[in-house]
Formats: structure tokens, sequence, C-alpha cells
């Protein structure tokens, strides 16, 4: 099977996925830890390393997925192309495919969070609240179905959640 995690930037998804990949187990892809390494292995910032990012996570997530192996996919996934790039994979391998935004509708907490977390992710910024704004926008016009988790409400519940409707699919 294939989890597809989206949501803007400090919304929750990576703890959701890395609490939720214990419970299934699942392989977490996250698209953040392999631009870090693109950067640090002398890729120049200007190139297109978010792009690449999701090319490589793509790619090890379909050689998981023919091992027969369910894999879940951290990243923000904004762009519909993205989605639709997870979507063909999915049906390449015949894989039950999930899609899960995570979202903090509370905008003053999506903001506490995103300005007080510290990723170790070597060279890796956090991004500004300014620039996750319009980030939070894109998933308004998302019309495909999903499960949508509102990560207000206490880590192990929206693990809980997942775990329980991709297992039940």
């Amino acid at each position: 099977m294939l989890i597809v995690m989206c949501g803007p930037p400090g919304a929750g998804k990576s703890a959701v996925a890395e609490a939720a990949a214990r419970d299934l187990p699942a392989a977490v892809l996250s698209v953040d830890p392999v631009e870090a390494a693109l950067w640090r292995a002398g890729i120049d910032r200007g190139q297109r390393t978010g792009l690449a990012a999701y090319s490589v996570v793509h790619a090890l997530a379909g050689e998981l997925l023919a091992l027969g192996q369910p894999v879940l996919v951290d990243a923000v996934n904004d762009a519909p192309e993205a989605r639709d790039a997870f979507r063909d994979l999915a049906a390449q391998h015949a894989a039950p495919l999930h899609f899960v935004e995570v979202r903090c509708p509370d905008e003053e907490l999506h903001r506490r969070r995103l300005e007080g977390r510290r990723r170790d992710l070597q060279g890796f910024p956090e991004p500004s609240w300014e620039s996750v704004r319009p980030r939070r926008d894109a998933f308004a016009d998302w019309p495909q179905p999903r499960l949508v988790l509102d990560s207000r409400r206490p880590l192990h519940e929206l693990s809980a959640e997942l775990v329980q409707r991709v297992r039940a699919a």
C-alpha cells in the first residue's frame, strides 16, 4: 500500500507519519531529508532540488512497492502534479493508495509550531510563516477523497485513526 501524507510545513505530517509507520509497519520516505542530503552532497541550491527530492522519493517508493512493502510518503504534496504522480505510481504497482491531509486549522497554533520546531536536518532551514501561509491555501480546492486529520487532536488519536482507516480499506 502507498500512503501519501499531505499538508503545509509545520502542520504535523511528520509526527503522524512516524507514529503510524511504527504501528503499521511501513517505510517512511520523507522529502525534506532527501533535499538536505542533495545540498550536503554539493548540489547547488539554485537547482530544482525540491523537485529532485520528490523524484528520488518517488523512485524509492516504486522500488519498495515492487517488493510488496508498504510505503508512507511524508511531503507537502500541495501541487496536484505531485499527488497525480503518486496516484500513477500506486496504479502502476496495483497498490492501494491513501491520501492523508494533515491540517492545523488554528492559524496561531500552526504558526507557533512552525516557528518552534527544530529538526535535525543539517543545512536545511525551516520555512518562514510567510512562505507557509500560501501553501496552506493550496489545499482548499483539492477535490479528491482523502483522510483529513486535525492536528490539534492528540498524536496517538491521529495515528490510530490513520492506521484504522488504511487497515479497514
